[in-house]
């Protein structure tokens, strides 16, 4: 195993998947490949969104306002969602299927009910740090290997901030799924690029971890 990568697996949570409050169509099929995934590292960090019942993100909270309208806030444009990981809820859980039992840290993400927050590393307002870069450059990692729910939006906002701090970045694409609204996917694919991030599929990564073990 290589001791300077990290599996970031990002929100698959049961708000994610089928049955969900905010369900991204198929996202339960990836999970036996991220359990695959997770069994070739030995650093693993899962995220999870944590939101309050009044969170500015929430479509519920805003008058007159429809579901995945956008609108401006103090920190820029924000997707209005229907309400979905609530904390303590069984919607904010981790999803049962998910099995990787030596996973050393979880990061919540969204608590704070003024400002949303996407990306692992830092909150929406592009200020708000969470804590993880610190963690994972204490621990010597180089490597972040990105997998999870949605490609579109939290997925590529962790990878395109793990590029810009310097990590190289990969998103094994065969083990994220996406939402695409109103071509977000593309979109958050050409910026992740642009961003130095590298798009991989699963059976390559074996290889990526030698390489980095490597150098």
């Amino acid at each position: 195993m290589n001791h300077h990568s990290v599996l970031l697996v990002v929100d698959v949570q049961n708000g994610f998947t089928p049955g969900g409050n905010l369900a991204v169509a198929h996202a339960d099929h990836i999970i036996p490949t991220i359990n695959q995934l997770a069994q070739q590292f030995t650093h693993v960090v899962l995220t999870q969104d944590w939101h309050p019942h009044n969170h500015i993100s929430f479509v519920e909270n805003h008058v007159g306002k429809q579901a995945y309208q956008q609108i401006e806030l103090d920190y820029g444009t924000q997707v209005l969602w229907p309400s979905h990981c609530v904390q303590g809820t069984p919607d904010a859980e981790l999803h049962p299927d998910l099995n990787i039992q030596h996973a050393q840290l979880i990061i919540r993400k969204g608590f704070n009910a003024q400002i949303d927050s996407y990306s692992a590393f830092q909150e929406a307002d592009r200020k708000t740090k969470t804590g993880l870069a610190g963690y994972l450059k204490e621990r010597d990692i180089q490597q972040v290997f990105v997998v999870g729910i949605a490609t579109d939006f939290c997925v590529a906002w962790s990878a395109i901030d793990s590029a810009e701090l310097g990590f190289t970045t990969y998103v094994v694409q065969d083990a994220c799924q996406g939402i695409d609204l109103d071509g977000s996917l593309a979109q958050a694919w050409q910026a992740m690029l642009h961003a130095g991030v590298k798009r991989i599929q699963a059976v390559d990564v074996p290889t990526y971890l030698t390489q980095g073990d490597c150098a």
